[in-house]
């Protein structure tokens, strides 16, 4: 699973995902990407499952891409806690996306085997998401 190895503060604010993407708007490495068309979080739960389903598609032929990284820790209480006792453990990561975004990249093989592995990725994630190209 993805994550940070370090970070300035164990426990984060929420933080929204308002906004169109600033960075990561173009198909920079590869021929072909994937592109977030609202905002969310993503878990890098979810994001391991885009990459190992793109991965067996094409057959570990041509280079993958995952350009967001789940640096925002999310924190959970645990059951049955009554309110109050301050802030939950750490639970998991999550990346923020924002519309526009570029979430990944692939290169070295067709365009129709990138754009079905790529849809294949889109289903994995709680994104509404559309195949771009360089």
């Amino acid at each position: 699973m993805l994550m940070p190895k370090k970070t300035k503060y164990r426990k984060e604010h929420k933080r929204y995902h308002s906004g169109q993407a600033s960075s990561l708007l173009k198909v920079s490495f590869g021929a072909h990407g994937l592109k977030a068309l609202e905002g969310s979080w993503v878990s890098s739960r979810q994001i391991e499952a885009a990459r190992r389903v793109m991965t067996k598609y094409t057959k570990k032929g041509g280079k993958i891409w995952i350009r967001m990284f789940p640096d925002k820790p999310v924190t959970l209480k645990g059951g049955e806690i009554p309110m109050g006792k301050g802030k939950g453990a750490v639970d998991h990561y999550v990346a923020i996306v924002k519309p526009g975004m570029v979430m990944f990249e692939i290169a070295g093989i067709d365009e129709a085997t990138s754009k079905k592995a790529l849809e294949l990725a889109a289903y994995k994630l709680p994104v509404k998401c559309k195949f771009v190209s360089k």
